[in-house]
């Protein structure tokens, strides 16, 4: 059985982006529990020349609803326009985008399969099919923003396993 675009793109992204919301409120009752400052987790850098934790949400969030609203547009650009969102308001960005990712059912999806997107940097524009966007741009952007939050949060000693960061599995045979 072929993938789906669907399957490749909203699928994956619920899984994941339910998975973060989960894994940020785990956070969130750990930390305050344990007296951190959440606005000292937001500003968070694992090392100087990376962006802080508010960016790594940020970005989930950016390559999920981003991602396929871009599909809809045929340009995608880096995440601008998002604020600088304390802790409560990463929160809910990323329920925003859980909300706007299902909003892409498999027959709009579907819909959206082999058209074309350019990626705007600056001056610079890269052509992608839709799917070597989702596919070779956007899940792997996704997945590191995601596995860098997670880190974040484990740094911070948050009680986090594995099963914290797949979420929901698709299971069946």
């Amino acid at each position: 059985m072929a993938v789906s675009l669907y399957d490749l793109s909203t699928v994956s992204f619920l899984q994941v982006l339910n998975a973060v919301d989960g894994f940020l409120e785990k956070g969130r009752n750990h930390l305050e529990a344990e007296g951190v400052d959440l606005d000292e987790i937001v500003s968070l850098r694992l090392i100087d020349d990376m962006n802080p934790f508010q960016f790594q949400v940020i970005s989930v969030a950016h390559h999920s609803m981003g991602a396929l609203k871009g599909l809809e547009a045929g340009e995608f650009a880096p995440p601008s326009g998002y604020g600088e969102p304390d802790y409560a308001g990463l929160q809910a960005l990323v329920k925003e985008a859980i909300a706007t990712v299902e909003t892409f059912d498999a027959a709009k999806v579907a819909g959206l399969e082999g058209g074309q997107l350019v990626f705007k940097l600056g001056a610079n524009e890269l052509p992608f099919t839709a799917e070597n966007f989702i596919m070779s741009f956007s899940l792997p952007n996704f997945y590191f923003h995601a596995a860098t939050t997670y880190d974040f949060l484990r740094m911070k000693g948050v009680p986090l396993g594995k099963r914290d960061f797949l979420g929901g599995m698709r299971m069946g045979v």
